[in-house]
């Protein structure tokens, strides 16, 4: 099952390119065009909602799209997502090629639900073919809202600049206490462990980041070493959530909850 719209030609400017192009000299109707363009983000995240709402427990997986199926990460992450299969968890991956598609690749042999959160770029990038629910989104923050809401982990193979901003976006959401209880696992402690050197020496050292800030990175080498990580969380999340007070049908709030203030919260340096 596949939803959402890819890009007609690759000379089109994708949503977000259109949406985020300078703006100065632009006629006013360019500037209007704003209203509708909330109406098509809307209309993505419900999109979203829609198709995974029911998918259950699950981990989101990042990689390199640019691995080829020969080389040993595509076999290990391969791997993880039948790990992660075997002991019940749909697989969320960003639907693209190499490491992406090796987790659901794994996770579909594994007979666990596979799921691919495309997303439209300049240069076309196609769906793999080991996903079962294939969605894909004109804009990056809708997509990235599907990766967090409906997982309880995320697994970290490695990658480039793409895997990298979903890593640093996890542990900030982590950080803010956004998300709670939410391991963010890195696969491979060779590929790791000069970032990790980095955040210790430097970061930390330099008290930009706190030590608790660093423990929510855990470093496995064997997949199966994701399965107690994921496991533990899921049930402290689910502890978690029972204990919070939320939102109603209808956009009706629990019982002495304040509306929100139009104010953010404190940055995070």
């Amino acid at each position: 099952m596949s939803r959402g719209t890819p890009p007609e030609s690759a000379s089109e400017l994708t949503f977000d390119q259109e949406l985020l192009l300078w703006l100065g000299d632009e006629p006013l109707s360019v500037r209007d065009a704003d209203a509708e363009r909330i109406h098509d983000i809307a209309a993505e995240f419900a999109m979203g909602f829609d198709a995974l709402a029911m998918i259950g427990p699950a981990v989101t997986v990042f990689g390199s799209a640019r691995t080829p199926s020969d080389h040993p990460d595509y076999q290990l992450m391969r791997e993880v997502g039948a790990e992660l299969g075997r002991a019940g968890y749909a697989v969320i991956t960003g639907g693209g090629g190499g490491l992406m598609e090796a987790a659901n690749r794994g996770a579909q042999e594994a007979g666990a639900l596979s799921v691919g959160c495309n997303i439209e770029l300049p240069r076309e990038q196609r769906l793999n073919d080991y996903v079962d629910i294939g969605l894909c989104f004109r804009h990056f923050f809708a997509r990235k809202v599907m990766f967090v809401r409906y997982a309880s982990a995320f697994v970290i193979g490695p990658g480039g600049f793409g895997t990298l901003d979903e890593l640093f976006e996890a542990v900030t959401l982590i950080q803010t206490a956004t998300i709670r209880h939410f391991p963010v696992i890195l696969v491979g402690a060779a590929e790791w462990a000069g970032l990790l050197a980095w955040l210790r020496e430097r970061a930390l050292a330099g008290g930009r980041i706190d030590p608790e800030d660093l423990a929510a990175l855990r470093v496995i080498s064997d997949p199966a070493e994701a399965i107690p990580i994921v496991s533990a969380a899921r049930s402290r999340q689910e502890t978690h959530g029972r204990a919070q007070r939320r939102r109603g049908a209808l956009g009706t709030r629990p019982s002495g909850a304040e509306p929100p203030t139009g104010r953010g919260g404190p940055g995070t340096g």
